[in-house]
């Protein structure tokens, strides 16, 4: 498979146990080693738990500023709700000095969990946060946790493909993942009616820091790009009836860098495309459990290929790569 392209993988074999499923397995190896990208399709989420969520979500976002204000976190810095135009720099975990991204989020997680400790303990809390819904919207709130139920059944048979796609028995990560707390996030790219500032783009070149992301992207102008290998950006097509997915940085760490955690960016729209609207994406970025040691697992390694990274927990890790992220100074022209 070329490195300069992301395929699309149609995924029905596997959940229809067919003969072809082998041939899935291989093809989804094969993105993860070359380019750290693949689509699916034949995923079995219902169209209009998508379409719900895209309506309910571009009625949300187009609304006053002053009225989406109104859901940010009354705590700063809090994973939940909405966040402003340019109030994060994905491209600080890159270039210390990145310009401010031009996009708006509102970012939730799961609705409700088990009243035990790992979940309410002071270190479970962290992790575990209750939403924050604006209170006159109610389509919005349901077709959100809508979509987030069956992105919690979708990637659970992505991550058993990619078991076995490592040479694992399909059901390696299971133990590892069954007290997730993924977060998911509503990107809106909003029309700016005098242009990027310059500088600036919707999204800033990054790896995502869980194990892997599922994005829904609209097919609108200015979207997603990946870095090949070779240093060329290629764009990525997005339609909201198939899945992007991308390996993270844990899964690469856990893999000893056999796959590969990609760059990524969100690029302006061309100035000849005119969009007539805001460009959506939805990621639901999911993580392992908190408490989770990565390492490097054992079809990974060898004598003649050591682990090289030390242990690390994923809650950690993934707190530490947020906070870099998150610091937007005003000095940085936000």
């Amino acid at each position: 498979m070329s490195q300069n392209i992301v395929p699309v993988i149609d995924i029905s074999p596997v959940l229809t146990d067919d003969a072809g499923r082998a041939a899935v397995v291989r093809a989804v190896a094969d993105a993860c080693r070359t380019i750290g990208f693949f689509a699916i399709k034949g995923h079995g989420v219902p169209k209009n738990i998508i379409e719900d969520l895209r309506e309910a979500s571009h009625t949300y976002f187009e609304q006053p500023e002053e009225i989406k204000r109104a859901s940010v976190h009354p705590i700063p810095d809090t994973p939940r709700g909405f966040r402003e135009l340019a109030g994060e720099a994905l491209g600080r975990t890159v270039v210390q000095d990145a310009a401010p991204d031009l996009k708006e989020f509102y970012h939730y997680g799961p609705e409700s969990w088990p009243d035990e400790p790992y979940y309410t303990s002071k270190e479970g809390q962290a992790y575990f946060i209750p939403n924050l819904w604006p209170n006159d919207l109610p389509a919005f709130r349901e077709a959100a946790i809508a979509y987030y139920q069956e992105m919690n059944h979708l990637v659970i048979k992505v991550v058993r493909i990619i078991a076995l796609a490592l040479g694992l028995p399909e059901n390696w990560f299971d133990d590892k993942v069954d007290k997730h707390a993924t977060a998911a996030r509503l990107n809106y790219y909003p029309l700016l009616k005098d242009g990027p500032p310059p500088g600036h783009i919707r999204a800033g070149e990054h790896t995502d820091y869980g194990m892997l992301t599922i994005l829904m992207g609209e097919d609108e102008p200015g979207g997603l790009q990946v870095r090949t290998r070779n240093g060329k950006w290629i764009d990525v097509e997005t339609r909201p009836d198939f899945f992007i997915i991308n390996i993270a940085d844990q899964l690469m760490r856990w893999t000893n860098d056999t796959w590969l955690s990609n760059m990524h960016r969100v690029v302006n729209p061309s100035a000849h495309s005119k969009p007539a609207r805001g460009r959506l994406s939805v990621g639901y970025f999911f993580q392992p459990n908190y408490d989770t040691v990565i390492e490097c697992i054992p079809t990974c390694t060898g004598p003649k290929n050591p682990p090289k990274y030390k242990p690390v927990l994923a809650g950690k890790y993934r707190d530490l790569k947020y906070e870099q992220g998150n610091d937007v100074s005003e000095k940085a022209g936000s």
